[in-house]
């Protein structure tokens, strides 16, 4: 199966894939939602855990109001209703690394109501995806169980932390568009500062519900995916299980609504669990929690704190620096990128949209590729903005041409020395000089009469034979475009 196509064809026809999804990001905080424990990533087991977080009895919760702000800010960022009056409850269901039994959490009276997230598609067509709600709520413990060979240990660090649950319309058709949403939401909360997104550190997770139909009917049953925590396997979990229950249709079986696990070493979906459904949390407020009322001012005063957001910064690009809506929508998918594409866009002489335009092709062709070669991030790269820009200013200038500018670019991520230093170390100027490449001309032309009489009784092609020849013979340094104008001066055509 193709899995960026939006119809699954099966041996009986066309099905369409639904999906939605529910990402649990956890809230950047130094301190848990309702203690004051500490939240570091990869401290010892069970070293940040408070008296509330271990559900010692008559331990009570007190709300972190910061969490409480990352929420509003993500909210507003999610173009979302803040529902002023919100109400946290328990829900009830037992596992080991549960402490209390339960889990404090919101349900009918979330903190952020209904919004919409914009997604843009390789094919540059976009969408947007419907947001259900964003609540906040406490995270479990973990169980480890390849510690011991017949013991299973329990680590409370994580219990507490607080975390977003945004839950998206069934909005999505395929994996590309399951992706392109964690994507653009990973890139959200991380120009907020809400949340790191670091998913291989599991503070993103997202769980997945995946069901098919004909195209255009009812809705089936879904089946949902736990704890997915990469984008890789987001896309092959949706591929997986859109042919299973496909297949089980097709064979004339019914879809049981149920809970899975992704198996990324075989690519596969298991049963876990049959799905619970919300009565069997038997959920109700916390009574030891009064609902939560902000101000409307205090969320104005948010909404003004807000950082320029992925959209507007892609915007901005497309209308000051000409740029395609793709490369425009690379550039901001990631905060640090964005950075890096503005701090060399400041060391670009002249800066033009021509030259811009080629510093993003410069970024997210070699750069991107070098980077993912080397299993760098843009924080690791060799190259500073500054150097990348004085690159582009040597091609700009016309010192060396873009066949050129590949091989100083190699040099320039083996040395981290700059574009302008190498160039004059390994004599890589270009050759501008017309009495130089005019004479290289006259040369090739004479060695090849023939082929001179071939071009000129219209044999285009050769043409491009020609400017081979000379770019050879000057070992690359001609300036392509002399040449080419010169060629034609001297063919006569």
């Amino acid at each position: 199966m193709n899995i960026y196509s939006n119809f699954y064809q099966g041996t009986t026809g066309p099905w369409e894939v639904v999906v939605g999804l529910e990402v649990h990001a956890q809230v950047n905080s130094k301190a848990k939602l309702f203690s004051g424990a500490a939240t570091t990533f990869g401290a010892d087991p069970n070293t940040q855990v408070s008296f509330v977080d271990a559900a010692m009895p008559g331990m009570l919760p007190v709300l972190n109001i910061y969490c409480v702000e990352q929420a509003v800010k993500t909210g507003l960022g999610l173009n979302a209703e803040i529902n002023l009056i919100s109400v946290f409850d328990r829900k009830n269901y037992f596992y080991a690394d549960l402490p209390q039994g339960y889990q404090i959490s919101q349900y009918t009276r979330p903190i952020v109501g209904k919004g919409h997230l914009d997604i843009e598609l390789e094919d540059g067509s976009s969408r947007t995806i419907g947001i259900t709600r964003l609540h906040l709520e406490q995270d479990a413990g973990k169980s480890m169980h390849d510690q011991h060979p017949d013991k299973s240990y329990i680590d409370l660090n994580r219990s507490g932390v607080a975390l977003m649950e945004i839950v998206s319309e069934p909005d999505m058709r395929s994996a590309e568009e399951a992706s392109a949403y964690v994507r653009k939401l990973r890139a959200l909360v991380r120009c907020l500062g809400t949340c790191d997104g670091n998913m291989d550190q599991g503070s993103m997770r997202v769980d997945v519900n995946v069901s098919v139909r004909r195209p255009g009917g009812p809705l089936g049953t879904r089946a949902e995916i736990k704890n997915v925590n990469s984008i890789k396997y987001l896309a092959q979990s949706i591929e997986f299980e859109t042919e299973r229950q496909v297949e089980i249709l097709e064979k004339g079986g019914e879809i049981q609504q149920e809970t899975r696990l992704f198996d990324a070493s075989q690519g596969i979906t298991r049963a876990m669990r049959s799905k619970e459904h919300a009565p069997d949390y038997r959920y109700f407020p916390d009574p030891d929690l009064p609902p939560l009322v902000i101000e409307a001012a205090w969320v104005e005063e948010i909404r003004q704190s807000l950082p320029e957001l992925p959209d507007a910064k892609k915007l901005r690009f497309i209308t000051t620096y000409e740029l395609s809506a793709y490369d425009a929508s690379v550039l901001v998918s990631e905060g640090e990128i964005g950075t890096y594409f503005e701090e060399a866009l400041h060391h670009l002489k002249p800066l033009t949209p021509k030259a811009a335009k080629l510093l993003a092709n410069w970024l997210i062709g070699d750069v991107f590729g070098a980077l993912n070669r080397d299993n760098k991030t843009i924080d690791s790269c060799p190259l500073s903005p500054a150097q990348l820009a004085g690159l582009i200013n040597e091609i700009q200038a016309e010192v060396i041409s873009g066949k050129i500018a590949k091989e100083v670019f190699a040099l320039m991520w083996e040395t981290s020395k700059d574009a302008s230093s190498l160039i004059q170390e390994h004599g890589l100027q270009q050759i501008s000089d017309d009495t130089a490449i005019q004479g290289t001309i006259d040369k090739i032309l004479a060695d090849n009469p023939a082929m001179v009489e071939e071009y000129k009784a219209g044999k285009d092609k050769l043409f491009g034979f020609f400017v081979g020849q000379v770019m050879k013979v000057m070992a690359g340094k001609a300036n392509p475009e002399l040449v080419n104008k010169l060629l034609k001066e001297r063919l006569g055509r």
